[in-house]
């Protein structure tokens, strides 16, 4: 696997919501975290914050059912991306995404995902407890990304 990869540390989230913030800033000139490609999941009865992001899967799902083909692999970078030029605005993406990553912007009607700020993700530069890191693929493991979508899904099914 090539290229870097944005990995969270649940255990140091404070839930302070810097990184959607911060990212919203950097997107659309506005502080606005509607609008944000990161996203912090709260479970306050438990103390656990979990910043969620796209997880650019081997096999996305979301680019397989995109119609128009905006969502796509970045085989070189080793990430999915969305062409907003060619987003309709259907959702179908964000309806087949595991991990909740693609997100609509209701302000410009397209789906918008993690880019990782075009490999200078500002999530990383301004979470001050170092809950967001950016790291080699190979270093971050594939590991340690399973342990955040694993720990999101029991989260998620003891909510429900």
């Amino acid at each position: 696997m090539n290229g870097k990869v944005i990995v969270v540390d649940h255990e140091k989230c404070t839930g302070c919501r810097q990184c959607e913030m911060v990212c919203s800033v950097f997107h659309t000139g506005a502080s606005n975290p509607a609008r944000s490609r990161i996203k912090v999941v709260k479970w306050e009865n438990v103390g656990l914050y979990l910043p969620t992001t796209c997880m650019n899967c081997e096999k996305p799902f979301c680019v397989e059912v995109c119609p128009t083909k905006a969502c796509h692999k970045d085989v070189e970078h080793q990430r999915v991306l969305i062409d907003k030029d060619k987003c309709i605005g259907c959702k179908t993406c964000i309806i087949a995404c595991p991990f909740g990553a693609p997100l609509f912007d209701s302000v410009e009607r397209v789906s918008i995902k993690c880019d990782y700020c075009d490999g200078d993700p500002q999530c990383v530069y301004f979470c001050e407890m170092k809950a967001v890191y950016y790291a080699e693929a190979d270093r971050a493991g594939l590991k340690r990304k399973r342990e955040t979508a694993t720990k999101l899904s029991e989260l998620m099914q003891r909510s429900v």
